[in-house]
């Protein structure tokens, strides 16, 4: 008989619990099926601050039952019971407290306030959100220097920039001018847990650097547009031009020819001077600085004549070719004759033949007139 029963009473029991998963399913189809309980939830975030700066600690609470928060420091010591302060530093002031928030300032923040802080919820279970704080300390003004203070074009130079007593670490770019350039940084920690970065930045120089600004730009979380700048100073040698002051146009002979020899470097030319490539400047050249005048010219003077200036960082030259063409030859213009026919009465015929051998030398001077004229290119 008790064997019977307890058969029975497990039979018993199955069939309740089917009972129950029908009851259950049935209600999740039909949507009878409701679970007004909500749990809570406890909320903390992480802070950034920068030395000396006031951090904000919350603590806030999702469908909070009337539960108490308090917050604690690293060490776990109570900062805030509800809105009671139990911690003597006057630092932690109390922002907002309510139901659902324990809000906490803590000014001027140093290092040694870096750390965890922990929220509790005292519920059932009790609940713990964490709320670290990282102090964030500027670098000082960085530090830019160059192997030499000028560069003479062509040659490498290397420019340092250093940033110093930072957390954490700083990040440093270079521009020169618009341009950015990659440089090469080591970062070294200093024994108070503080980071000091150095970058080493090399290129070539041209002589359009000079007078360019190149930038050490320091990017760190604490400080904004923080950089300094050193400008370029390059050395180059000159660049030379020739200016032709006369003639203007063709040069023919008896001409005269001035020439302008325009040189410019850094530093500045000390010496200009005029040759004549493979040959010798005209004896009665006259040569003044940078200018070079022959007057009467010929076709003897042709060829090439060479400026050359040079600085201490070398010499360079420019050219002009001289070619002179034949003179200009000038033509009188044809004069207009007019005839008249005479109404008065004939001559006399006794009168001297000397009108008529006028007028025939007049004749001939006009014949020559209308010869031709000859023109030499």
């Amino acid at each position: 008989m008790k064997q019977v029963s307890n058969m029975a009473n497990t039979s018993n029991g199955s069939l309740a619990t089917l009972l129950i998963l029908f009851t259950i399913s049935a209600a999740i189809h039909t949507g009878a099926a409701q679970f007004p309980v909500q749990s809570q939830n406890l909320i903390a975030d992480n802070i950034s601050v920068v030395e000396g700066e006031t951090a904000i600690i919350s603590c806030r609470v999702k469908n909070n039952d009337d539960s108490v928060i308090q917050l604690l420091n690293p060490n776990r010591q109570t900062i805030y019971f509800r809105d009671v302060r139990p911690l003597k530093d006057a630092r932690f002031q109390l922002v907002n407290f309510s139901d659902n928030e324990l809000r906490v300032s803590l000014s001027n923040v140093s290092l040694s306030d870096e750390g965890r802080y922990v929220c509790q919820l005292y519920s059932d279970p009790p609940q713990e959100a964490y709320a670290d704080i990282t102090v964030l300390i500027p670098p000082g003004n960085p530090i830019i220097e160059s192997r030499e203070d000028i560069v003479r074009e062509g040659n490498e130079t290397e420019i340092t920039c250093t940033s110093m007593g930072s957390k954490p670490a700083a990040k440093i770019r270079w521009m020169k001018g618009n341009k950015e350039l990659l440089g090469k940084s080591k970062v070294e920690t200093t024994y108070d847990r503080m980071f000091t970065v150095t970058s080493w930045l090399r290129f070539t120089v041209m002589r359009e650097d000079d007078g360019v600004p190149v930038v050490c730009i320091v990017d760190h979380p604490a400080v904004k547009d923080f950089q300094t700048q050193k400008y370029l100073e390059v050395q180059y040698k000159p660049e030379v031009t020739i200016k032709v002051e006369l003639p203007q146009g063709l040069i023919r002979e008896g001409e005269s020819l001035e020439l302008t020899c325009q040189a410019k470097g850094k530093p500045q030319p000390h010496q200009v001077n005029w040759v004549k490539v493979d040959d010798d400047v005209p004896s009665h050249a006259v040569i003044s600085g940078s200018d070079l005048y022959i007057g009467n010219l010929n076709k003897s003077y042709n060829g090439t004549y060479r400026c050359v200036a040079s600085n201490s960082v070398g010499e360079t030259y420019a050219d002009y070719i001289l070619y002179v063409r034949d003179a200009l030859t000038t033509t009188p213009k044809p004069t207009t004759t007019t005839t008249t026919t005479a109404t008065t009465s004939p001559p006399d015929i006794t009168q001297d033949a000397a009108p008529s051998t006028e007028a025939a030398a007049h004749g001939w001077y006009l014949s020559l007139l209308l010869l031709p004229a000859q023109h030499a290119s």
